[in-house]
Order: structure tokens, then C-alpha cells, then sequence
């Protein structure tokens, strides 16, 4: 890693210790190697761990979960077997609490809700399909969300996980008619210039596997004219 990409990541560290490191995703980043063969974030969090504490041979560090490659926001990594396995553990228990931000042209039925659905995972469309009652190889999925701001066009959704299912976010806020800005595969009508979608993961909380501590980490989106605005305008915190 040159020095200037290296400048660049520490800037998107949220935080780090000996366990865990969590960096900020920019929209087209992936978090782990895939078919497309582009080098992922996780290669270079474990160039940028051996050259500031210079290790020798290789680097450990273990993916304790992901975000879609459009997506923006928090990602944390495991920096020892131990802590991976933990927070493996603490992602089976659901003990992870995760919130979103979302941008949407339609503005949801209601302020606040709650979505129950039951989401059917298409391999080779890389899609969710959604259905409102348990069908053959469905997974139940839940959110929560309430309407943080309005605009003359968008609309500003804060997004509370209560299960963690392929697309989710985006697949049920479409079923009630919102799709996320630039979100072409669940029907946003335009891409966004830069090929992200305006879904943004802002914040993590959990127990420290190895301190045992609350923890919290709070990811800024990234700036352009429209996250700017709302920014601007509302305080998010989770629901």
C-alpha cells in the first residue's frame, strides 16, 4: 500500500484495538474478494495493519459481516481468531444492534412502522423476493424505521434491524412502494452518478467480545449535495 492510500484509509477508521477494527465503506468498495476479482477493503485493512505496526508474513484479520457493494457505511473486522469467533457468536445471538439510513423519493405510508415480510433469495439474479406469508425457502425479515426529514423531493429514513437477510433493506422498503434512490434492482427509476444507492449504514452497537464494554461506533455518510442536506437538518440516533 502506497503512503497516500494508506493516509486515506486511516482517515475512514471509526475505531480500533487489538481486537477489532471497524472502517468506514465507501459505495463501491466490496468487503470481501468476489468474482469480479477487484482488490476488497479487506485486503487493504490488512495492508494498512502490516505496515503500521510492521508485521512480518502474513495478517490476520477475519470478516465479521458485510454490506452490499453500493452501500456506504460501518464495517468492523476481527484482528484475532478470538474476537472473530465472539463476535461470530454475537451476530447468531442477534445481540448486534445495526441502523441505517435510507433516502427514498416516496415518502412510506406511515412515520414510523415496523416491516414483516418473508424474503425469497434468487442466487443468480443476486435478488430478494418478497412476499408477505411464509412461502417454500422464505426467511422471515423485520425492520423498524421512522421518517427522520422531508424534502421538496426525498425522503430521509432511519432503519433499525431486527434480522439480518439478503438485501433486506432494500427489498421491503420497496414493497411499501420506496424504493432507495439509485437502487435500479428494486425499482428506483435512475442510477446515482457514482453507481451507489443512498443507503447508508450509520451506527453499530454491541458488547466488546473480548473487553466485555458497550460499544458503540457512529459512521458519518460520506459527503455529496444530498446527504449533505440532510445532514444538515436532523440528528439521527437509532429508534
Amino acid at each position: 500500500m502506497e503512503n497516500s492510500e494508506w493516509k486515506k484509509l486511516s482517515k475512514r477508521i471509526l475505531y480500533e484495538d487489538n481486537h477489532l477494527i471497524a472502517i468506514n465503506k465507501m459505495p463501491s468498495e466490496i468487503v470481501q474478494g468476489d468474482k469480479t476479482g477487484d482488490t476488497p477493503l479487506s485486503e487493504d485493512v490488512k495492508a494498512y495493519l502490516k505496515e503500521k505496526y510492521y508485521k512480518p508474513g502474513n495478517v490476520f484479520l477475519g470478516v465479521v459481516h458485510r454490506l452490499d457493494r453500493p452501500v456506504s457505511g460501518v464495517v468492523i473486522f476481527a484482528r484475532t481468531g478470538k474476537a472473530l469467533s465472539r463476535m461470530n457468536e454475537l451476530m447468531k445471538q442477534r445481540t448486534i444492534k445495526k441502523t441505517y439510513l435510507a433516502i427514498v423519493k416516496n415518502k412510506p405510508p406511515k412515520n414510523t412502522n415496523t416491516l414483516t415480510h418473508f424474503l425469497v433469495r434468487n442466487e443468480k439474479k443476486n435478488k430478494s423476493f418478497v412476499s408477505t406469508h411464509p412461502v417454500v425457502n422464505s426467511k422471515k425479515a423485520v425492520l423498524s424505521y421512522r421518517l427522520l426529514y422531508s424534502s421538496e423531493n426525498y425522503h430521509l429514513l432511519e432503519i433499525y434491524l431486527h434480522t439480518g437477510r439478503h438485501h433486506q433493506i432494500r427489498a421491503q422498503l420497496a414493497a411499501i412502494g420506496c424504493p432507495i434512490k439509485g437502487d435500479l434492482k428494486y425499482g428506483f427509476p435512475r442510477s446515482n452518478k457514482d453507481a451507489s444507492i443512498s443507503l447508508h449504514a450509520l451506527s453499530i452497537q454491541f458488547n466488546h467480545p473480548i473487553k466485555k464494554t458497550e460499544i458503540k461506533i457512529i459512521a458519518p455518510p460520506f459527503r455529496n449535495v444530498l446527504w449533505n442536506y440532510f445532514r444538515n437538518r436532523i440528528k439521527p440516533d437509532a429508534p
